[in-house]
């Protein structure tokens, strides 16, 4: 996740009309040693031209990015594209590093108040830290974003990489680096967020 790979900074949007999903990411959705077209961001815009022609998919990830940075870039991203929806998939590089529990839970919280403030609806994708960091650091980590879901009513996807990381051979799911998941596993991320994202989509 701390490559600094990055790709899907669209230009301006120009349209009138029509709904505007914002994906607001790491490598995880940045497509990090993946083929391009075959990351889950991709696959969502397929599943949208086939489900809800019309709605357009702006990837403004970067792998690396942690909150702090998400949340310093959130802004300029709202003005810019205007977005009906945003997506926040932050939070797995603070724990890789790290980071304050409370620091991450304060950015998320800001970029969620923010996008909301500017008219969007969210979707907090939710990470789980590995289990070599503790058992009581990661329920607090995964709380955190329950926590931040529940006090500012957005939509909340608890596990990311549910049925990807969890599985029981998870290591068929990643690249060598046994950190990022593989193409197979794509399809997989994505059908954790359709249900609740299509929910969000008038």
């Amino acid at each position: 996740m701390l490559a600094l790979v990055s790709w899907g900074l669209a230009a301006p949007v120009t349209a009138a009309s029509g709904q505007r999903i914002l994906v607001l990411g790491d490598s995880l959705s940045a497509e990090y040693g993946l083929a391009r077209g075959s990351g889950w961001v991709a696959l969502l815009q397929k599943q949208l031209a086939a489900e809800k022609p019309g709605v357009q998919v702006i990837n403004a990830s970067i792998s690396g990015d942690t909150t702090s940075g998400g949340r310093s870039r959130l802004p300029a991203l709202l003005q810019r594209h205007q977005p009906s929806h945003v997506v926040i998939e932050l939070g797995g590089n603070d724990a890789l590093r790290g980071l304050p529990m409370n620091m991450t839970q304060d950015n998320l919280l800001a970029m969620t108040k923010q996008a909301q403030a500017a008219g969007a609806q969210v979707l907090l994708l939710g990470m789980q830290m590995p289990p070599n960091y503790g058992l009581d650091m990661a329920r607090q980590f995964e709380a955190a974003y329950a926590q931040v879901a529940k006090s500012q009513k957005a939509a909340l996807v608890p596990f990311f990489l549910k049925g990807v990381g969890d599985d029981p051979e998870p290591l068929k799911w990643f690249q060598s680096d046994s950190i990022h998941p593989n193409e197979a596993a794509q399809p997989r991320m994505l059908a954790n967020v359709w249900p609740t994202l299509k929910k969000q989509l008038k």
